[in-house]
């Protein structure tokens, strides 16, 4: 019998590895997808895009492995065919400045896709996102200066976020 050489470097029970990123599966158009979501942030880019040659197990052209960066963030993703779909289990989290900021975003990623309760949605893609203020968390967190209750309250009757909504609720009878 064989022994492998596994060799590990860790920190107590901790391993090193060189990285980790989440990866997506798409049924088909991780190209489309990851173009259009590279447009919408700074600091995004296609790292690289292996596409299948003919006559493999996946359609000729479609993509074996991608690497992108959005917001500096890496990302794998590929096409995996039509057993693959996601579900609200997985979500992209943007978090905006602005009330602005929140509406644009918000604006391209339902086009094609559709609005969900609470700052959440669906892109054409069928990828899920909550797009939520900066300011949420510390509202969520901090009871002492508003009333986090009351902006669930609020927040729970949205479908995208109203920040000066969600403020003011904030304020309300803390």
């Amino acid at each position: 019998m064989t022994q492998l050489n596994t060799e590990t470097t860790a920190v107590g029970n901790k391993i090193t590895v060189q990285s980790v990123r989440p990866c997506l599966t798409f049924k088909e158009g991780t190209e489309e997808a990851i173009n259009f979501y590279v447009s919408l942030f700074e600091n995004s880019k296609v790292v690289s895009l292996l596409r299948a040659p003919a006559g493999g197990p996946l359609p000729e052209g479609s993509v074996l492995h991608a690497s992108f960066q959005l917001d500096g963030q890496e990302y794998t993703a590929f096409d995996g065919g039509p057993s693959f779909a996601f579900t609200e289990a997985f979500s992209f989290v943007a978090t905006c400045e602005t009330q602005d900021e929140i509406d644009a975003l918000w604006a391209r990623l339902t086009e094609g896709g559709e609005d969900g309760p609470c700052g959440w949605l669906k892109d054409r893609f069928g990828v899920s996102w909550q797009v939520v203020p900066s300011a949420l968390g510390q509202m969520m967190g901090d009871s002492k200066s508003g009333n986090p209750a009351k902006v669930m309250e609020a927040l729970l009757k949205m479908r995208k976020l109203d920040l000066a909504t969600l403020k003011q609720a904030y304020r309300s009878g803390s």
